[in-house]
């Protein structure tokens, strides 16, 4: 036994295994969460007699006769020093790594309570955050530090009377609106390590669920034998593929990815699926999962699109091995560059990313219950999704499917697609008990989707005053073994091909190919950060040709309202790119030769015909409204967006909304978070909803409800919202398209330090009316980070196209590494009213901004180290900087 003080109790716990294994398993204390195992990411830090440790990586032994503490266990008073800190900071989003980050600010502090900025990043440095990019963390751990010493003084302590027990922080003002810098309505459990997170539940009797999977990227199974892991104590089913009740075949947009893999057909990457088991414990699971043998055949990769697309290359697919293909063409591209006075030709590739979100994928499914209905709780995108997928799997029809969202830890597009959620509902189907399924940060690595590694030839022309003339493009993407959301990637990447900028002789043609390689799907950005690396860097060296300066070729050629992008949309009267070039000019000239600038454009939307509906339901009760919709969040505050506009409608404070979690049984059907979509479309939605309820009030209750909403005369009643997003599909024949409803755009400036570094980025965005200025700050730092890592350190790397590196090694910026990073907001309001900002009066005239914020940042990096050296670097991670791949 190995005995211990736990939280300042004293505790005895058998040995053998990790200290963080103890706590949520044993001690049932959940804050520290199993990020990575692997002790690089801090989700899981813990304080050992002062010292911050990872406890994933800590034997129970290595803690004899010291003290542990974790969240739970930090008194209340300085705990609500770090609640009021982060939570006014900005500091939280997905919130998973969030209870790991207060720990490290507390283990700092209690040495140093008045830390520099550099201190407090250096005592961050084992703590990874994928959401916010640390500027507003760094940030929350100076305010805390602050706070503390306030409260140890006895100067207006944060754990006062007025603040201590309230849901959620109080909002710095009184006008929650739009445009309020409201405080996120989950900020205090996320800081305090209360959010229940799927791998966080624990349900009477229980069962894990494990699978099996192929060691080979492409093989034949030729036999498959599970006796003696049945035959093992403790294993109440083992799953092959001929107990799926259901379709085999799953997937985003083509059912083309089997749930299970069946005897006589070919694995077509390392992460399918051969078996299932369920057993009574995480070991047993594991341990049967190596008692089955698998036979195969070992057969050739296709490690490339080359060689899948090479004539003589097997089929992946019954169709072949060309998931899309597209042409985007306007006017004559060809004629165009051949008068062209300046030209650039050049092929770009950028490489295989992974999300790296914090949270592993996570499931818990029940039998079905009486009515028949099968629960499952996870955390994904979209509920509807996972309802659709996993009633496919067991043949019912979907309203016999329940799918209940849990708090996402980050998903970046990444939890779009199915991983475990249909597993651990056919394993809960086939043995009657509750099941769970969690991946660990190796498997989960092998699983999901990632970002498509594309080539992209170009060639770029201009006339002698820098004016652009023409395009022509061709994008190859690497879609690897299934479609999942590749098609619409490829849509995307191809109608962004051209930039934000006005021309009119177009040519470009994309293809994704399928290959054994790990699936690539949606990812921030969908395929539009990798196009906007090569344009962007082609457009430099364009400028230089051209002698003039890479602010001038963008400003000349900007697109404005009333102008033509060239994908052929016309450009809204909201359109504020001139702004945000002008924005950045004076810095961008202030350092010559120092500066790299970069343009970008996102769809706010599905886009392109797809139905684009958000939902909203606003149910009154007597003292408070709850707004019921699928909108899924995982980080970027959608709840706390509907918040801010029931409240800017209904005139009420925000301590009176609450706003219901994801459900399939209980919240309509909102689509899934992405394309920048839920504030905009759901808000919309949710706006509608909130009017309709004040214009009731209004006609019962007389003028005088416009000073407060009367709940108790409307307690009862429900409203419905509803907005639908009308597209054009890419292959209209309308002279005018309108394949997106709007579209955001940006201009990032990056400036070098004397040692080659990164030394400052200014992100100036416009993405319409910004209904909560704190967290839109937060969305661009995250999203410019992430931009970052990719221009820099990123990739994945691939042996036999088995991913080769563990969470420590994919290359993420850690808290030291980030540059000052300032964030410019701009916007051109629409010709209506206060409401309209050029959008049709939807959601007042917000735009996206969670893709946006990441896209031009490689391409402001990769431009800084053109204008210092003349190299033109055409791959990412860029080659000869300062910054290593890898940690």
């Amino acid at each position: 036994m190995v005995r211990f003080t736990l939280n300042g109790k004293p505790v005895s716990a058998e040995g053998g295994r990790s200290l963080l294994s103890f706590l949520r398993d044993e001690a049932r204390l959940t804050a520290a969460k199993n990020g990575c195992g692997e002790g690089a990411c801090g989700a899981c830090s813990v304080i050992v007699d002062g010292e911050l440790r990872s406890s994933c990586v800590t034997a129970l032994e290595r803690i004899e006769g010291k003290s542990v503490l974790t969240v739970e266990g930090i008194v209340e008073q300085e705990m609500g020093c770090y609640e009021r800190a982060f939570a006014e900071a900005g500091a939280v989003q997905c919130g998973y790594c969030t209870p790991g980050m207060v720990l490290a600010a507390k283990a700092l502090l209690d040495r140093n309570l008045t830390p520099r900025e550099e201190e407090v990043r250096a005592g961050l440095r084992r703590n990874l955050c994928r959401c916010t990019g640390y500027v507003k963390i760094v940030d929350g751990v100076m305010r805390a530090a602050r706070y503390r010493a306030d409260a140890a003084g006895g100067l207006s302590a944060p754990n006062s009377a007025e603040y201590r027990g309230r849901p959620r922080p109080p909002s710095p003002s009184l006008a929650a609106g739009i445009g309020a810098r409201l405080l996120r309505v989950d900020a205090r459990a996320k800081i305090r390590g209360e959010a229940r997170y799927v791998d966080d539940l624990v349900e009477q009797g229980m069962l894990f669920g494990a699978a099996l999977r192929s060691p080979h990227p492409r093989a034949k199974l030729i036999s498959l034998d599970v006796s003696a892991a049945r035959a093992l104590a403790g294993v109440a089913v083992v799953a092959t593929w001929e107990n799926i009740p259901g379709s085999r075949y799953t997937g985003h947009v083509v059912s083309d990815w089997p749930t299970l893999v069946a005897v006589g057909e070919e694995t077509r990457y390392v992460g399918d699926a051969i078996a299932l088991v369920a057993a009574d414990t995480r070991a047993h699971a594991r341990e049967a999962i190596a008692l089955i043998a698998a036979r195969y055949e070992v057969l050739t990769p296709l490690s490339s699109p080359e060689s899948s697309m090479a004539p003589d290359a097997p089929p992946i697919h019954p169709g072949g091995n060309i998931l899309s293909r597209l042409l985007l063409e306007r006017g004559d591209a060809e004629r165009a560059l051949a008068s062209a006075a300046y030209r650039v030709e050049e092929t770009f590739t950028t490489p295989l990313t992974d999300h790296a979100f914090m949270e592993p994928e996570s499931a818990l499914a029940w039998p079905p219950d009486s009515e028949g209905t099968v629960v499952v709780r996870t955390g994904e995108q979209n509920v509807y999704d996972g309802q659709r997928y996993v009633a496919d799997t067991l043949g019912i029809p979907r309203e016999k499917v329940r799918i209940v969202s849990e708090y996402v830890g980050g998903a970046f597009g990444g939890k779009e697609d199915q991983t475990v959620q249909h597993h651990s509902a056919l394993l809960a189907w086939l043995c009657g008990r509750p099941v769970k399924c969690t991946l660990d940060r190796a498997e989960s690595t092998r699983v999901h989707v990632k970002r498509h590694p594309m080539t992209i030839r170009l060639r770029l022309g201009c006339d002698p005053a820098g004016k652009l003339v023409g395009l022509i493009a061709t994008i190859v993407a690497d879609t690897g073994a299934y479609a999942s959301l590749g098609g619409p990637v490829l849509h995307r990447a191809v109608t962004h091909a051209g930039g934000p900028y006005a021309y009119d002789n177009i040519r470009v043609s994309g293809l994704a190919v399928y290959t054994n390689n790990p699936p690539a799907g949606a990812f921030r950005g969908f395929g539009v950060p990798q196009v906007t690396f090569a344009l962007e860097s082609a457009l430099d060296m364009l400028a230089s040709r051209a002698g003039i300066s890479a602010w001038a070729i963008r400003y000349r050629n900007a697109v404005r309202p009333g102008d033509r992008l060239p994908n052929g949309q016309v450009a809204g009267p909201d359109t504020a790119l001139e702004e945000c070039l002008l924005a950045v000019r004076a810095d961008c000239e202030a350092a010559p030769g120092s500066t790299g600038i970069a343009c970008g454009f996102k769809n706010t939307g599905l886009g392109m015909g797809h139905p684009d509906i958000g939902r909203c339901i606003l149910k009154i009760a007597s003292d408070h409204v709850e707004i019921h919709s699928g909108a899924g969040c995982m980080g970027q505050g959608v709840a706390t967006v509907l918040t801010q506009i029931a409240c800017a409608i209904l005139d009420i404070d925000t301590a009176l909304v609450r706003v219901v979690p994801p459900d399939t049984a209980t919240t309509p059907d909102s689509g899934t978070s992405t394309a920048s979509r839920q504030t905009l479309i759901t808000g919309e939605a949710c706006r509608r909803a909130c009017a309709a309820a004040r214009e009731e009030a209004s006609e019962l209750a007389g003028a005088g409800a416009r000073e407060a909403f009367p709940l108790a005369l409307l307690a009862g009643r429900e409203f419905n919202g509803q907005y639908e997003a009308v597209t054009d599909s890419f292959e209209t024949v309308r002279t005018d398209p309108v394949h997106h409803i709007v579209y955001s755009y940006a201009c990032h400036l990056a400036v070098l330090g004397p040692d080659g570094r990164i030394q400052r980025i200014i992100a100036a965005h416009d993405s319409g009316l910004v209904v909560n200025p704190l967290a839109f700050e937060g969305q661009v730092e995250g999203g410019v980070v992430m931009g970052l890592g990719f221009a820099l350190r990123e990739k994945l790397p691939l042996v036999d196209c088995a991913p080769a590196a563990r969470f420590g090694q994919l290359g993420l910026f850690r808290a030291p590494d980030v540059p000052s990073i300032l964030t410019i907001t701009v916007r051109k309001p629409g010709p209506g009213s206060a409401i309209d900002g050029g959008v049709s009066g939807a959601a007042f005239g917000a735009k996206g901004i969670g893709e946006i914020s990441t896209i031009p940042t490689a391409a402001a990096v990769a431009g800084a180290y053109y204008a210092r050296d003349g190299v033109l670097r055409t791959s990412l991670p860029l080659e000869g900087t300062p910054y290593k791949e890898g940690p």
